[in-house]
């Protein structure tokens, strides 16, 4: 570690005395990361964060190879009476129809079609069922019309209760889609209408969703809308609306947390050095950096996804901490008379080696998350640890040129510039060492004891603003069409299996009753009942007898649901071509051919992450006809394989965070005590987070989760700094904490405030990571400044006290064995 440190010590006062060539060294490598970040583009789609590997990312892929875009552009019509509301939509469907891009149009159910064939739908054991019912009650009613019956006992009226049959065959898909009254998805009270288009393409690709929403939104811009009466507007929601809001939010967010962070850093480097000049200093080195490591990203990934995207300027945050260690020892140092060259020389041996260790720890911990298969954590933790080093080499080559070069301008630090050599709270530390160690102690066991509390945020909604309009009106539509938009998609290889597919997931919908997450299952060959003919015979039986009911004494509602059944009896048995078009056209892959998948829709809210995972479960719990896997596609799919994923790494990834850090730190620092003792605070302030967070109201979720391995490694400098100061020979605690703590307090309030602009943004993800960042930030700075300095004055003054008795002893014995005095004693 000494070969490293003077290393870069030589190779500071190098830059120091060739400042020119160091800076256009900077300079040029800035330029080429800079137009190679221009090509970086943003990527929030969600599956992209899984690996190819992945079931339920094949299988979406295979999915929308076949049959196309999952989800719709939903237009929505408000403001008109029911009747301008369906002329709204019978105008506007066939002109969505002919824009280019868009498959299909459904402005109407098809209930009239499954209404009248709904008995079909029923087994042949049922009808008869309802055959007897039937025959029983008119039985009974010509007996009652009989003047001459006189009935011995006093017999109860046969039930016409249909009740547990409709039970039975609710959720089918024949008898949904036939449920709602008005054919039209419509809302009378609300006064709103909804048309679907269906694009070719998936959602993922957002220039076509760009080009697709802007091309329906110009379609409706060219509609003279007031024909439908004052005050009618039209919006649009659907996954492509979602995704293309989603994106602009993110986007907002990065540009917002990115300004506020980089204000923020300016004002508290002005406050901290009192110079302009100074803070110029530190931040060119992270200018560079930066540059830099977006340049390599964009060689290495092309794009930057949620959490990449502000790693600007969570970086910053964390490169200016370096800046204010090493500045800050510099300008120590030339307060103290040492020249610029001596000075960068010392600082970069001593505060630079200190700050190579901190770096190449939080480094090796920002790998470590680059392990994990969810490729926001990866790519967010390779990104990271890369950065780290890269703003370590700038601030060594770009700071001493700097210095160099400002001392050449004349540039002097002045001494009111500097921390005051003495610090009061060192003083209260040193004096009241012990009462603050027993109050750190009691407030740590309390948090300690509230750890249990936490809990884990199963909400998808994290992922995503709910409250976004887009969002908002698109519950509003699943609440008008009556089941989910985002069905999963079971994908099967002919009509065989897609029955037997088909089949066995409603058996298992019936099978788990209420606690089934299915809503209902729909394929052609659901919507297409069998053994129609033998039926049908049944029907016309059904048919006779309703005939002779005696409408008479029947009541007006009663009279109307005998015409419908007359009309149901009716019906002839259907095939696949007599389905309506826009029924089988949601079942026809992007070749024209039909078929070939089952729809699954959920029961429950897809937001849930709990519930999620159920759902995937029950529909992976079906075994297909030949066994194999289900292979189903959908985003709940991706979303439970999500949640498992992130659950089961976390452990891991926490673990081995901590062991490589531990490992590190004793290689680097050269003895175990040593970098158990620097990792200590940090460990102390994460359980305490950790026991804070219920406190405050905060939970773990998918995001906000990879704060505590990052907290590892970006804290642990702190003790680092601090302990390497109090080890050098000669040094006094106040002296060192007075100027090491108003360092390490500004570097934690700096590495805060990159990761705290995220508590400006609007996505609640990213703004839980923002919040539960700036909490383990703001924890560590009173353990590391308050806790952690008061015990090592107790350690120290006890081991002083041991010391001093060993020594006294040892006297004493020498004394009783003959000594001739003190001198004798081991100084």
């Amino acid at each position: 570690m000494q070969r490293v440190e003077r290393g870069l010590g030589a190779l500071a006062a190098r830059s120091h005395r060739r400042p020119v060539l160091a800076l256009g060294l900077a300079v040029l490598l800035a330029a080429v990361g800079g137009v190679l970040s221009l090509k970086l583009r943003l990527n929030a789609n969600l599956v992209d964060l899984l690996p190819r590997s992945f079931e339920s990312v094949q299988d979406l892929g295979e999915l929308e190879s076949r049959f196309g875009a999952l989800g719709w552009v939903a237009v929505v019509g408000e403001g008109g009476d029911a009747e301008s509301l369906r002329r709204f939509a019978d105008d506007l469907a066939p002109q969505l129809e002919k824009l280019p891009g868009i498959r299909f149009v459904e402005k109407e159910r098809t209930g009239a079609f499954f209404r009248d064939r709904a008995l079909y739908f029923l087994s042949e054991e049922d009808l008869k069922e309802v055959h007897r019912r039937l025959e029983a009650r008119l039985a009974w009613e010509r007996q009652r019309a009989n003047p001459l019956y006189v009935p011995l006992v006093d017999e109860p009226e046969p039930s016409l209760d249909f009740s547990d049959l409709e039970a039975k065959y609710g959720g089918a898909a024949g008898q949904k889609l036939s449920g709602a009254q008005d054919d039209y998805y419509l809302d009378a009270k609300a006064g709103r209408v909804v048309v679907l288009a269906k694009p070719e393409t998936t959602s993922a690709d957002l220039a076509y969703s760009r080009r697709i929403v802007d091309e329906v939104r110009g379609l409706i811009d060219a509609q003279d809308l007031s024909k439908y009466g004052p005050g009618f507007r039209v919006d649009i929601t659907g996954t492509f609306q979602k995704k293309l809001d989603q994106q602009q939010q993110i986007v907002r967010d990065i540009a917002v947390s990115s300004a506020v962070a980089t204000a923020l850093m300016l004002l508290y480097l002005l406050f901290h050095f009192r110079s302009p000049v100074a803070v110029g200093l530190v931040l060119t080195p992270v200018g560079a950096g930066l540059a830099w490591t977006y340049g390599l990203v964009a060689l290495l990934y092309g794009q930057v996804n949620l959490l990449t995207g502000f790693l600007g300027a969570i970086l910053g945050g964390l490169g200016v901490e370096h800046g204010i260690h090493l500045l800050g020892r510099y300008l120590q140092l030339r307060t103290q008379g040492e020249d610029s060259e001596r000075a960068t020389r010392e600082s970069f041996t001593h505060t630079g080696g200190a700050a190579l260790v901190s770096a190449l720890v939080a480094a090796l911990t920002f790998f470590v998350l680059g392990t994990s298969r969810f490729r926001a954590f990866r790519e967010f933790g390779v990104i990271a640890g890369i950065g780290m080093l890269v703003l370590v080499a700038a601030y060594v080559l770009v700071l001493p040129a700097l210095l160099g070069l400002t001392a050449r301008l004349g540039w002097r630090p002045r001494h009111a510039r500097v921390a005051p050599r003495e610090s009061s709270m060192g003083r209260v530390l040193v004096r009241h060492r012990v009462a603050i160690t027993a109050i750190s102690a009691v407030v740590l066991v309390g948090l300690f004891s509230q750890v249990p509390r936490v809990r884990f945020d199963y909400n998808f909604g994290t992922l995503e603003d709910q409250d976004l309009p887009s969002f908002v009106l698109d519950r509003q539509v699943n609440d008008i069409i009556g089941y989910s938009q985002t069905p999963v998609v079971v994908l099967t290889r002919d009509e065989q299996e897609e029955h037997a597919m088909a089949s066995a997931l409603a058996r298992r919908q019936r099978e788990r009753g209420k606690d089934s997450t299915i809503d209902f299952v729909a394929s052609l060959s659901s919507l297409v009942p069998r053994d129609q003919p033998s039926k049908q015979v049944v029907l016309r039986d059904i048919h006779a007898l309703l005939e002779n009911v005696p409408e008479e004494r029947l009541s007006a509602e009663q009279r109307a649901q005998v015409a419908q059944l007359r009309r149901q009896t009716q019906a002839p048995p259907f095939t696949l071509a007599d389905l309506p078009a826009s029924v089988r056209q949601q079942f026809t892959g992007r070749e024209g051919t039909t078929g070939g998948f089952v729809l699954v829709y959920p029961a429950v809210n897809q937001s849930d992450g709990q519930a999620v995972r159920a759902l995937a479960r029950e529909i992976r719990g079906v075994t297909p006809p030949g066994g194999g896997r289900v292979s189903a596609a959908g985003e709940s799919m991706v979303m439970a394989d999500i949640l498992d994923m992130v659950t089961h790494e976390a452990p891991l990834i926490l673990g081995g965070a901590t062991l490589a850090v531990l490992l590190a730190m004793w290689m680097t620092l050269g003895g175990l005590r040593m970098a158990v003792l620097c990792l200590l605070p940090t460990v102390v302030s994460l359980l305490a987070l950790i026991g804070l967070m219920p406190v405050v109201g905060l939970e773990f979720n998918y995001l906000n989760i990879l704060i505590i391995p990052v907290l590892i490694g970006t804290t642990v400098d702190a003790g680092v700094h601090l302990l390497t100061r109090l080890a050098s020979p000669g040094s006094d605690f106040v002296a060192v904490y007075s100027e090491t703590g108003r360092a390490i307090a500004g570097g934690l309030l700096t590495s805060a405030m990159g990761f705290g602009a995220l508590f400006l943004a609007r996505h609640p993800g990213l703004n839980s990571v923002g919040a539960l960042a700036s909490l383990g930030f703001a924890t560590n700075l009173l353990v590391m400044l308050v806790a952690f300095p008061a015990l090592l004055l107790v350690l120290t003054a006890r081991g002083h006290r041991k010391r001093r008795a060993r020594l006294d002893s040892e006297v004493k014995e020498r004394a009783a064995a003959g000594g001739t005095g003190p001198e004798h004693a081991t100084p």
